[in-house]
């Protein structure tokens, strides 16, 4: 079995969870393959060289899995390298929330002992392509999680035309857009108050950021549309981020986003369910508050 690992490069106290995924791996004689980047952080700041087959440094490397040691945004990265590769990802969660990364750090042995023996299953997630005369320079036009087109520094908002499969839906005046999955409907979409979809919808969401008309609500949509954007902005630019990975674009420049013609492979457990992340990551029937305070006498 070959396994590729990518990581994040600032999380130092998280080596012992780190090293235990590596030794598991190499006990089951796996072959490992780490990326170049984080091996160069393990190897000079760390001080930890576990043996390897290979350093992956080109965005061609023919895995049975790839595993990702961080939060979601390395998982994003992971998913930026792999893109229509077709090889499962597994996310370790050594960041905050998770919900990509979903595996937490007591969870390594059990999670990686089922992989190894083949259980389990694999979650198919839709990405966003986004095509524009203005490109993103040496960079990936896909995301999963979310198109995100905002305003630059300044306290003028931007105009967004936007049309549904050529049909004119509405100009948003507002901060910014978001056009995300339902991966991406967990992150910075349902930070703007967009709603929670399902990984099996068929759908994606367009979420405004701060509009100026409170009358203004996030739509979801079918995948197959497809959307057009026309962004004017009076700094005369404006910033588009693809998963975070950010880029600016003049004012006047249009976007044409659809859904992509891969898919990004999930690896999750057998025993876990998205229903379960959510009440575990959101707190969902839990009364978060103190029940000490609310007992403790005067």
């Amino acid at each position: 079995m070959k396994i590729g690992i990518f990581g994040s490069d600032y999380q130092a106290d998280k080596q012992p969870y780190v090293q235990a995924v590596f030794d598991r791996l190499l006990d089951s004689q796996v072959e490992i393959w780490v990326g170049k980047r984080f091996y160069s952080y393990l190897s000079k700041q760390c001080g930890y060289m576990p043996k390897i087959a290979g350093l992956i440094d080109t965005q061609k490397f023919p895995m049975d899995l790839a595993i990702s040691l961080g939060g979601d945004g390395t998982f994003l990265r992971t998913a930026a390298w792999v893109e229509r590769q077709n090889i499962p990802i597994l996310g370790i969660n050594t960041g905050r929330l998770g919900f990509l990364a979903d595996i937490g750090l007591q969870e390594i042995h059990s999670a990686l002992d089922e992989i190894l023996q083949q259980k389990y299953r694999i979650e198919e997630r839709s990405l966003l392509q986004m095509e524009s005369l203005f490109q993103f320079k040496g960079q990936s036009n896909y995301a999963l999680n979310e198109i995100a087109v905002l305003k630059r520094d300044t306290s003028s908002m931007i105009a967004i035309e936007t049309y549904l499969n050529g049909d004119f839906l509405t100009e948003y005046l507002a901060d910014g857009l978001l056009v995300a999955t339902p991966t991406g409907s967990t992150a910075y979409s349902l930070s703007v108050n967009g709603p929670i979809i399902l990984p099996q919808a068929r759908n994606f969401v367009l979420s405004p950021v701060a509009p100026h008309s409170l009358n203004v609500r996030p739509l979801v949509i079918p995948e197959d549309y497809k959307i057009r954007l026309k962004v004017k902005s009076r700094s005369r630019n404006f910033l588009v981020s693809l998963d975070g990975r950010s880029e600016v674009f003049p004012s006047g420049s249009e976007l044409h986003i659809q859904k992509a013609d891969f898919t990004i492979q999930i690896v999750k457990r057998l025993n876990r369910n998205f229903y379960e992340t959510l009440r575990e990551k959101l707190f969902w029937g839990t009364d978060v508050r103190d029940q000490d305070f609310l007992t403790r006498k005067p």
